[in-house]
């Protein structure tokens, strides 16, 4: 039976391989073409396991489709199709290669069902990331895909041991639910957190993505974060930790987000919170914070690649990106105005857009298991992502001072694609019936009732409020932001330099020292050896035969004792 099924994964990852052979139109309508491919393949699959195979004694599962895996294999095949349209004018001819591999390795992520296939898959999704990351073409983007790079290689060291240890404990590689009980499962949570952005590690996600192209940050906003929300959802429900993780991943973003002055850099600290919001209803482990998890996952991916369709299509057209050199810009790119205001009411989970329906799902499973804090933590949160997102992003890029620029929107094939998600965020907000059913668990939830409609009108209201009292304070000014990555690029960096002196300077004084002493050693041997010396000096013939006779005696004890 396995090889009637294809995987959808590798229809992206060989289709990878076939663009640098193309050209013109046959190049477009393969960039199109693979991922609607892909999808079809995946919506053909039956649920259950569908290719297996033995290695070293376990038994594997390459291929295996439930609702939880198809959902997050639809939203990343759907955001490959997006993002390819969005970056068919790219001059680059390595960055939609690899951005295929990325998202084929992230559906190999979702459709594996044991933990081997896993971490295979989820290495191939780093290198692919790290080359979309090269793509950018830049000074900035190739430092940074080393620091990316380096963190993620430490993430896959700590899932593969955790994986041996598994392996190695259980006899069994299925990738099922399991708790942070002992070192192996510790391990392979923490890896999974690092990919999420959790702390202490979160400042890879800022430091990385606003440096890749005009095309590269939306792809990269896509799978890597919530691919680890997907593994989470399935190795780690109701590990109650994480709502705690999760709470600080989102006031972390907020309130970094809120300091910045890079549009990418703010969008990317989004994506942390946005996160920490998934990352806290997987803590909770309720099948309605689990469903809103999930759901979260998928309307994130699309109003977050929205958004960065929107930065990017600015740094496009003007070369620029901090929020002080940017403005009025909706005199002449009003597609881009409209597209990117419709991102920011849906990560600020405004009625009728897709973050209302699936983010008040996880607040909701806060109300129902009586978490009183968590749910404060949490509303007060959906107030601080209006004020960062929803508002200072498009306020200081398309509105308020004049900055004088006047580009033109961007092309056809970067407007359809804004056009499509925008679409996508409001159909979802107005109808989420067909997301709903694709959730793992039956879903039990109105998110149209009075109640919850007119709290997000009044926190939504509150907030808009204090932005513009606090505006004064939110001028935008160069800045410089320093986040926990300034330890390893800036202090451990000195301090290996600082090391690196003090062991060059011990090795010189000790050759300096070892010199001399040889110096001296030769020196008194050279002098024992001139007249007068010790060895040239003369003396009398009794003590030679002296000397001589102790030789003979010494050599016959060795002999004897040999």
């Amino acid at each position: 039976m396995a090889d009637l099924f294809f995987h959808p994964g590798l229809v992206l990852v060989l289709g990878a391989f076939l663009l640098p052979f193309l050209k013109g139109n046959a190049r477009s309508a393969a960039i199109l073409g693979l991922p609607l491919l892909a999808l079809y393949c995946l919506w053909r699959l039956p649920e259950g396991t569908l290719w297996s195979a033995h290695w070293l004694g376990y038994e594997l599962a390459p291929l295996a489709v439930d609702k939880l895996s198809r959902l997050f294999a639809t939203i990343f095949l759907l955001m490959a199709l997006g993002g390819g349209l969005f970056a068919l004018g790219q001059k680059s001819r390595l960055e939609i290669p690899a951005a295929f591999v990325y998202a084929g390795s992230a559906v190999g992520v979702t459709l594996a069902g044991d933990l081997v296939t896993v971490f295979v898959c989820w290495e191939l999704m780093a290198v692919g990331s790290t080359l979309v990351l090269w793509a950018g073409g830049t000074s900035g983007a190739f430092a940074a895909s080393r620091r990316y790079v380096a963190i993620h290689l430490l993430g896959g060291v700590l899932l593969f041991a955790g994986v041996a240890g598994h392996l190695l404990d259980t006899g069994d590689a299925t990738f099922t639910r399991m708790a942070p009980d002992s070192v192996a499962h510790w391990l392979i949570l923490i890896g999974f957190l690092i990919n999420a952005g959790a702390p202490p590690l979160s400042a890879w996600l800022p430091d990385a993505y606003p440096e890749a192209s005009w095309s590269g940050s939306v792809f990269l906003s896509a799978f890597t974060t919530k691919t680890a929300v997907y593994v989470l959802l399935r190795g780690f429900p109701g590990t109650e930790f994480l709502i705690w993780i999760g709470l600080f991943m989102i006031f972390y973003g907020i309130v970094y987000a809120l300091l910045e002055n890079d549009m990418r850099r703010i969008l990317a600290y989004s994506i942390v919170n946005q996160v920490g919001f998934m990352v806290a209803g997987i803590g909770i482990g309720t099948e309605m914070a689990l469903n809103g998890a999930a759901a979260h996952a998928f309307s994130h991916i699309v109003y977050k690649a929205l958004l960065l369709m929107s930065a990017g299509a600015v740094l496009a057209a003007t070369g620029r990106r901090k929020c002080s050199e940017l403005g009025g810009l909706f005199h002449s790119m009003p597609v881009t105005t409209i597209c990117g205001s419709i991102g920011a009411l849906a990560i600020s989970s405004f009625p009728l857009t897709s973050g209302f329906i699936s983010k008040s799902m996880v607040t909701q499973a806060a109300i129902d298991g009586q978490l009183l804090w968590v749910w404060l933590a949490l509303a007060a949160a959906s107030a601080g992502v209006f004020l960062h997102a929803g508002i200072k992003f498009p306020w200081f890029v398309f509105f308020q001072k004049d900055s004088g620029l006047r580009p033109a929107d961007p092309p056809a094939s970067m407007r359809w694609a804004m056009i499509a998600f925008s679409f996508i965020c409001i159909a979802l907000g107005v109808w989420p019936e067909p997301l709903y059913a694709l959730l793992p668990y039956a879903v039990d939830y109105v998110p149209y009732t009075g109640a919850h409609v007119l709290t997000q009108l009044q926190l939504l209201l509150f907030s808009g409020l204090a932005f513009f009292v606090m505006l004064p304070w939110l001028k935008r000014t160069l800045t410089i932001t320093l986040d926990v990555d300034w330890v390893y690029r800036v202090a451990l960096a000195g301090l290996c330099r600082a090391g690196g002196r003090l062991l060059r300077g011990l090795g010189d004084g000790l050759r300096q020292a070892l010199r001399e002493v040889g110096s001296a050693v030769g020196s008194d041997i050279e002098r024992q050896r001139r007249p007068g010396g010790l060895l040239l000096r003369s003396r009398p013939t009794g003590a030679m035969a002296l000397w001589t006779m102790l030789m003979l005696l010494a050599y016959l004890l060795f002999y004897y004792l040999h």
